[in-house]
């Protein structure tokens, strides 16, 4: 099949994770089977495995890629897939949660991630629910998007302010791209593009990313085997924050510690990856191992 997504810091995860034959492996974010294809052709060991996505485009890919493997695939968050596979038993010996956008949807338009493709707002990594980025921009007000903007966004007041106020005064608006020059037509120029941090707040929010993530942290360690591995990637620092804090918390309990930190520090791309795939410059990698 044809490859979708170019995983990010894969030989990074390999290595701290250092799959064998026979393990078994529970992705929450499988996405475009990036990291699950390379862990999968070591273990060998599809019928104790798990694929989580909360993207039907992504689980018709797996379901298409792995038809003939007896491996498990979940189409929910990864929240409600932890939380399903814990109250079932299961236990596994890797576990993996790359918390990035995957780059089919960056990179189609009409699924309305990115300023850089033409799209409606959107941003629904599962198209089944009903808040979408169009709701957020068009309908919320002025007041309620300052403070996601601030919140999520990681704007100063100022600027979070004023953008807020270019939204009100210039919807509605139909596209990413109307939206995205809409904002940098009234604001000055920056290192990065003035839209890049709307688009990341609007995105946390239609798909409760950061409220996902902090349920689920608490989880992965009951899902994890003495020894076992988990890995998580992280693209922002209010994601990082919340892995980081936990792993902490986590591990300093003494005999009640539940995991061991393997990561000191968070592991970055090299600058051969940064020139393959810029979109892993801001990836964060963090590795515990359960206790």
């Amino acid at each position: 099949m044809e490859e979708h997504h170019k995983p990010v810091l894969l030989s990074e995860v390999m290595l701290e994770l250092s799959p064998q034959k026979g393990e078994n492996y529970l992705d929450l974010t499988a996405g475009f089977a990036g990291h699950a294809s390379s862990i999968l052709d070591v273990t060998q060991n599809y019928k104790d495995s798990t694929l989580v996505d909360r993207d039907q485009y992504a689980i018709d890919y797996l379901t298409e890629k792995f038809a003939n493997f007896p491996i498990e695939i979940l189409h929910t968050d990864f929240y409600s897939a932890a939380l399903q596979l814990y109250e079932c038993g299961k236990t596994y010996d890797l576990i993996l949660a790359d918390f990035g956008v995957s780059s089919p949807q960056l990179d189609l338009g009409s699924r309305g991630f990115s300023f850089m493709h033409e799209g409606p707002l959107d941003m629904r990594m599962d198209v089944r629910q009903e808040l979408s980025a169009d709701t957020i921009i068009n309908h919320w007000s002025e007041n309620s998007l300052i403070e996601i903007f601030e919140k999520y966004g990681e704007m100063s007041p100022g600027f979070a302010q004023k953008v807020a106020r270019i939204i009100r005064l210039n919807r509605p608006f139909e596209s990413t791209t109307q939206l995205a020059d809409a904002i940098a037509n009234e604001t000055r120029n920056s290192r990065i593009h003035p839209a890049t941090k709307v688009f990341q707040a609007v995105r946390i929010v239609v798909n409760d990313e950061l409220s996902i993530i902090e349920s689920t942290l608490p989880l992965l360690p009951k899902l994890l085997k003495p020894g076992g591995r988990l890995a998580i990637i992280t693209f922002h620092s209010l994601e990082d924050r919340l892995v980081k804090d936990f792993f902490k918390d986590a591990s300093s309990r003494g005999e009640e510690s539940e995991l061991k930190i393997i990561t000191k520090k968070p592991i970055t791309a090299e600058k051969v990856e940064l020139v393959n795939n810029p979109r892993a410059r801001s990836a964060k990698l963090r590795v515990a191992r359960g206790c």
